[in-house]
Formats: structure tokens, C-alpha cells, sequence
């Protein structure tokens, strides 16, 4: 992997870089925030994966992130959050971050998150011939999804914008209505098995999906307390 780290703690960056040459991973270091993010501008396509601190010198990172997201979508990016606060870590999500590890962190854990976010980047769907309009392989009442094109519409309606997780997470509750998932089946079916970090993640994903979700329709991702969540379609005949 080609990583672009941009924390301006230089201890955590020392450490990392011990534990990116021991996997021959190839990394570059930013402690400032403008510096980093016009290292990424000037060759998006060079970086497999960033991983981008919340508190930055000259600009914050979730500027960066939104920036970033503005010049591509693909690139994977991880955030560090030093407040365990599931605000931080919902607006880091809406500026764009795939994913987010709070501080303090172990460097195992990072690596691990990191590798399976790459791993996902990795896998393309298979070139096939597909008619847009009628390959819908997957229906749950008024929700119709286009795993091949990573469509997802709720009548006829396009919700926009998912990410990737977001997306997965929509088509494992279509494909199992009212079925309740706890968030540690969710973590094993979404994320990886074993699951480095912290359970909330579900959450805040899920807060997101619900929000893009209500642009276009009603709530169809519903709250099964002390449980999990299911999917339910309020507006199925």
C-alpha cells in the first residue's frame, strides 16, 4: 500500500512508520494540515489509503476530508478522532471518511482496519453485460437495488450518495426484511471478522444511511431496542 498520513503528532507518526516498513508498506507524513492536503491534490491516484488526524495545524481535517472528497470518492480514508464522541465521529462520515479509529489507538488495530478497508477497495464488481433498467437483483417492497451498479432507489427515487458501507448495509436489510441484526452481526457481515474497534461504528453509519435515506422517502431502517436493527418498509402495500 501507498499511504498518506497526515498527523501532526510526529511520536504517533514515528511509531506508525516502524510498523508501515515492517508490512513494506510505503508511506509519506504530513504534520500539517495544508501541506498534507496538497500533497493528495497534487496526485489523488499516488495514495492507496489516508489516514487523516481530526486536529490539524492550518487545516482541520475534516476541511481535508471534504476537500478530498471533492477531488475523488475512491480513495479510502480513514480518520483519528481523539474525542470518543459519537458526534466527531458522525460528521467525520459525513465529510466523507470510510471509516474511523479513536485515539489513543494500538498500531495493530489501525493496521487492521486500514487493510481491510483496502481489501474492500480492492474488489470490483465483474464486468458484465447488465440492462441498468432490469437487473434490480435485489427488491424489498417499494426499495429496489442494483448490486452491480451500487444503485438504490425507494419508488423510483435515487438515494444518493451512499458510501460503501452504507450501501452493504442497505442490502443486507433489503435482502432480509424485519429480520433484526444485532451490531455485532452487522460488524462480521460488513466489516471484518474479527472486528478491531468499536461497535458504535454500526451506529454511526447507520445514522447516516437513515439520513440519506429521508431525503426520499420514509424511515426504513428501524431501531429494535436493547437489540439491533431491522428493515422495514412502511410505505409496502
Amino acid at each position: 500500500m501507498r499511504i498518506l498520513m497526515i498527523e501532526d503528532n510526529e511520536s504517533v507518526c514515528e511509531m506508525m512508520s516502524m510498523f508501515f516498513e515492517k508490512e513494506e508498506f510505503e508511506a509519506a507524513f504530513h504534520h500539517d494540515g495544508a501541506e498534507g492536503f496538497e500533497a493528495y491534490k497534487a496526485s489523488p491516484a499516488e495514495w492507496d489509503i489516508v489516514v487523516l488526524d481530526l486536529n490539524l495545524p492550518s487545516m482541520d481535517g475534516m476541511t481535508i476530508c471534504r476537500k478530498m472528497r471533492e477531488i475523488s470518492k475512491e480513495t479510502p480514508i480513514i480518520m483519528l478522532t481523539a474525542q470518543d464522541s459519537e458526534s466527531d465521529q458522525v460528521i467525520g462520515l459525513e465529510m466523507g471518511a470510510d471509516d474511523y479509529v479513536t485515539k489513543p489507538f494500538s498500531p495493530l488495530t489501525l493496521l487492521a482496519r486500514m487493510k481491510a478497508l483496502h481489501r474492500r477497495a480492492q474488489i470490483v464488481p465483474t464486468e458484465v453485460e447488465v440492462d441498468a433498467d432490469a437487473a434490480f437483483n435485489v427488491e424489498a417492497g417499494t426499495v429496489k437495488i442494483n448490486t452491480v451498479t451500487r444503485e438504490a432507489y425507494y419508488q423510483n427515487q435515487a438515494i444518493e450518495n451512499l458510501t460503501p458501507k452504507e450501501f452493504d448495509l442497505l442490502v443486507m436489510f433489503a435482502k432480509n426484511p424485519k429480520r433484526v441484526f444485532s451490531r455485532d452481526q452487522l460488524l462480521k457481515s460488513i466489516w471484518e471478522d474479527p472486528f478491531y474497534g468499536d461497535e458504535r461504528t454500526v451506529d454511526a453509519h447507520i445514522k447516516k444511511l437513515r439520513q440519506k435515506i429521508e431525503v426520499v422517502g420514509p424511515q426504513l431502517i428501524q431501531t429494535v431496542w436493547g437489540v439491533g436493527y431491522k428493515f422495514e418498509d412502511p410505505g409496502e402495500s
